[in-house]
């Protein structure tokens, strides 16, 4: 499973539960619960999930996604654009 960096079974979670939590936010780990050996929830830090639901909601949004793929193609083509370009359209 990608990014998990620790698997625990349920019953080791119920136990480590409080600690578990502590933890999550200071190193940032993805932890997945198993029951019956199988991964069937995952417990990270509040601010993870925050971070995995915005870049969710940039995905799915189209016009922000054309304009990320045009900056890629923009960038790998080395056509820069420079900051003073890009504030004075803007108050246009």
């Amino acid at each position: 499973m990608a990014n998990v960096d620790q698997y625990i079974s349920v019953t080791q979670a119920k136990a480590q539960l409080l600690d578990l939590i502590r933890q999550l936010p200071k190193h940032q780990e993805t932890v997945a619960i198993t029951r019956d050996g199988v991964p069937t929830a995952v417990l990270l830090s509040m601010e993870h999930f925050e971070g995995l639901m915005e870049t969710l909601e940039i995905l799915s949004d189209q016009k922000t996604m054309r304009r990320l793929r045009r900056s890629l193609k923009e960038a790998q083509t080395h056509q820069w654009v420079t900051e003073t370009a890009i504030f004075d359209h803007e108050q246009s």
